[in-house]
């Protein structure tokens, strides 16, 4: 009797439980939250981005033209001087004994000379008198003529010397801002000796590398552009620069040159656009990224990035249906602009895509929807 009373009571508490789980399992869980925005469709511009290095218009290296020892230092390193502007000074006394060499040697030439000339003056009319032989007057003439020779070649041995006198004063080739001085007071330097360089900084140059395929498409622009032709295939908006802290030169910039060939190691051609520096912010050495906007997507459709799934090689967008239904589709992308990408097949005007949460949903899935608000939106 106790047996069957334990069977019972077993019996009805296995009922109980299995009355509790199924009445469980028909309870209902509130639809999952998401964030939808509005396939955007616009005029898209599309850009390519080049990693870069700044350098100077000019780039002169200041070089003396004599030898000898540097005495004084006549600019401030990192400063802005003018062309001709002296920049060192070499010890003048060599080259001034040099030049007080040639001017006496000039002073005797032209002593010579003098003296070539009397004798022609005074032979002259003894020898049309046949007072002397016409052999003795053909002399005096060589003579003359031997002398003014050595007066010519006397005077430019001064005129030498005085210029490089005038070399002892080293000067600036061009205007612009000058580098730190690599020769010290007290230095034997002389014309393999470089002092410092200045560089022309407004405007500068920014070199940038084309590929083969991405010359291909600018081929004709850089070929009128070398031939100075203003092209109508050049890109509508101007060249950017892209600084290395992520913020972008305040002023445009324009193609100026491009390498006579493709470089055979890399597959790549040089090229340069200039941009305007009054301000003397760009300096040599600086690295960046030019942007050029290449072309532009008419119509295109815009989702966020956040909204495209990669799944094995394929894209998948879910997209808000009616009852607020979520459904699947198998999208193409096109390039990225920004934080959205370009769909080119598998979306239309006006749809609506989930943006976050799309790992709580499935085919079919109802959906509780709200707006998708960007980072920028939410700050």
């Amino acid at each position: 009797m106790k047996s069957q009373w334990i069977v019972l009571t077993t019996a009805c508490f296995l009922l109980l439980v299995t009355g509790c789980s199924q009445h469980a399992g028909t309870s209902h869980l509130p639809p999952p939250e998401v964030e939808v925005t509005t396939v955007v469709q616009k005029d898209v511009p599309i850009t390519q981005e080049w990693v870069a290095n700044i350098d100077g218009f000019v780039n002169a290296q200041i070089q003396p033209q004599v030898s000898g020892y540097l005495i004084k230092q006549t600019y401030r390193e990192g400063s802005f001087v003018k062309k001709g502007q002296v920049l060192f000074e070499i010890d003048p006394k060599p080259m001034q004994v040099q030049l007080e060499q040639a001017q006496g040697q000039l002073s005797q030439a032209k002593a010579q000379l003098v003296k070539a000339q009397e004798d022609v003056e005074r032979d002259r009319p003894l020898a049309e008198a046949r007072a002397i032989a016409q052999g003795q007057l053909a002399t005096d003439i060589q003579a003359q003529v031997a002398a003014k020779a050595v007066v010519d070649a006397q005077q430019a041995q001064v005129d030498l010397a005085q210029i490089n006198l005038g070399y002892t004063k080293v000067r600036s080739l061009i205007d612009g801002i000058a580098g730190i001085a690599s020769g010290q007071i007290g230095n034997l330097v002389g014309p393999t000796s470089i002092l410092t360089t200045v560089s022309q900084l407004d405007p500068v140059k920014v070199y940038f590398a084309l590929g083969e395929d991405e010359y291909i498409k600018f081929a004709r622009p850089i070929s009128e552009l070398a031939m100075g032709l203003p092209s109508p295939q050049e890109p509508k908006a101007a060249v950017q620069l892209i600084l290395s802290d992520g913020s972008t030169y305040s002023k445009p910039g324009k193609l100026y040159l491009a390498d006579r060939q493709v470089d055979p190691q890399t597959g790549t051609i040089r090229i340069a656009a200039l941009f305007p520096n009054g301000g003397g912010i760009l300096r040599p050495g600086q690295f960046g990224r030019v942007r050029i906007q290449t072309q532009v997507v008419p119509n295109a459709l815009l989702v966020p990035q956040a909204a495209v799934a990669e799944i094995q090689g394929t894209y998948q967008i879910a997209v808000l249906g009616e009852g607020n239904k979520a459904e699947i589709r198998t999208a193409k992308v096109g390039p990225r602009v920004g934080a959205d990408w370009i769909i080119t097949d598998g979306l239309k005007p006006g749809d609506q895509v989930i943006v976050q949460g799309i790992q709580r949903v499935r085919p079919g899935t109802i959906v509780q929807p709200k707006p998708y608000l960007t980072k920028a939106a939410k700050g």
